[in-house]
């Protein structure tokens, strides 16, 4: 049988874009303005995952029921705009019971499932009243729990997708409902084997459409956020930052995996593998265009673009024995990979190790990265020295690692800067700098008016 629509796109939508009746409708027409997007991914509204945070992390019971009333405000002025508010209120309802519930258990018993089961309310809700919006257009619809395809481990906070799973799932049950509605679902989160509910980490909506583009080999992937594409720099840092008409994928990774805001870390990986371009554009403003990220982008320049990562800790662990630097190295990593702690950026020398430690990923804040038991069994073989509240600034580019004259004029701009650690070389895309947190923004104009103005 001929399929109706062999051009699929795959559309996401975050949070400000669907932030209350307003934004929803100007989404609203962004899909209705392109007859191929078949499927609809969706964040929370703007807000809401982080007030589901605070509730899933504990709360006593007037602040938590502060913030319950601050989520029903959120739902309640999208539904009073609706012509038909009675029935998708009453949903709405049993949800927000459902979040105060969770939210109760949370105060004398949290734990990561919890967490993602609580934390998963917010796209729930947004999915469910975009749903309406669209049908108030008297457009075909219909709404899809994506934890029936989104298959992943039950690593709870920031779980990892089940590819093959997923893709079969997907295949089963998400191609035929495209065939004959416009499918409107949820991003960031899934389930595991046993059934319970999973979230891919903070930001991950982006990464679910990416995932569902390519268990759908879809044509695009767009991704429709509140700046008209990727820039060479954080605008609200840099005013005078520059949009990136095209960039390849490989650039575009690193600049998510070292800090802008516009893609989450994971997203270019599934859209890699089966080279499926992605567009980013803002929703507040579709015809001022956006960027394109593709395999290959026309001419890529030596420095592309600036990036900088918050909430940073750096890990020392020092060696007090004689024992060969091999040893050593090895038990570290041995140490702290039985805690599954990612070793994200490292320096050695003989005798010690600094790494990074990275905690802005995960639902549950700081994921829990240094705890006890790890400190406690470093402790027993080295000299430990932790140091918090610092920012991680990234130059990216091409073939950084095999130019000549690369580091004068970045290391000049660097000059009245505290640099903690430097890493350079393992990736020919970045150069990056560990600073206390208050020097990240000032280092970050300084290096932007010297390599792009």
């Amino acid at each position: 049988m001929t399929r109706i629509y062999p051009h699929i796109v795959v559309a996401k939508f975050g949070g400000t874009s669907v932030a209350d009746f307003d934004a929803m409708n100007r989404s609203a027409a962004i899909i209705l303005a392109d007859h191929h997007v078949r499927l609809v991914v969706l964040s929370a509204s703007a807000g809401v995952t982080n007030l589901l945070v605070e509730l899933a992390a504990g709360l006593e019971s007037r602040d938590r029921q502060d913030k319950i009333e601050t989520l029903r405000a959120i739902q309640h002025n999208i539904i009073s705009r609706l012509k038909q508010p009675e029935a998708i209120g009453q949903e709405i309802d049993h949800l927000l019971e459902n979040i105060s519930r969770l939210a109760e258990t949370a105060a004398s018993a949290p734990s990561a499932a919890l967490s993602d089961a609580l934390v998963s309310h917010g796209e729930l809700m947004s999915s469910l009243l975009f749903v309406e919006v669209l049908r108030e257009r008297g457009v075909e619809t219909e709404w899809f729990d994506a934890r029936k395809v989104i298959r992943t481990n039950d690593h709870f906070g920031c779980a990892e997708p089940v590819i093959g799973a997923t893709a079969e799932l997907a295949e089963k049950q998400l191609r035929p409902r495209i065939e004959q509605a416009l499918i409107i679902t949820q991003g960031f989160i899934g389930s595991d084997a046993a059934g319970h509910t999973t979230t891919l980490g903070r930001g991950g909506s982006d990464y679910t459409a990416s995932l569902l583009g390519e268990a759908l080999q879809a044509d695009r992937v767009d991704i429709w956020t509140d700046v008209a594409g990727i820039y060479t720099t954080d605008p609200r840092i840099v005013p005078q930052a520059q949009r990136i008409d095209e960039i390849s994928f490989s650039e575009a990774s690193e600049m998510a995996t070292f800090g802008a805001k516009v893609l989450h870390p994971a997203t270019l990986l599934p859209a890699m593998r089966k080279n499926i371009p992605v567009f980013v554009g803002s929703s507040k403003d579709p015809s001022a265009g956006g960027t394109r990220v593709c395999c290959n982008a026309e001419n890529p320049p030596r420095y592309r673009a600036l990036a900088v990562r918050r909430k940073q800790t750096l890990l020392k662990l020092h060696s007090v024995n004689a024992q060969p630097a091999h040893a050593f190295l090895a038990d570290m990593f041995a140490i702290l990979s039985r805690h599954h702690v990612a070793m994200d950026l490292v320096t050695t020398s003989e005798t010690s190790i600094a790494l990074i430690l990275n905690s802005t990923g995960a639902t549950s804040g700081e994921a829990d990265t240094l705890t006890t038991s790890l400190l406690t069994e470093l402790s027993s073989h080295c000299r430990v020295d932790v140091e918090a509240d610092l920012a991680l600034v990234t130059l990216i580019g091409n073939t950084l690692s095999h130019t000549a004259g690369i580091c004068q004029p970045v290391f000049a701009g660097m000059e009245h800067h505290p640099v903690r650690m430097i890493c350079h070389g393992a990736s020919s895309h970045n150069l990056c700098f560990l600073l206390p947190a208050d020097a990240a923004d000032s280092a970050i104009k300084t290096l932007h008016r010297s390599l792009f103005e």
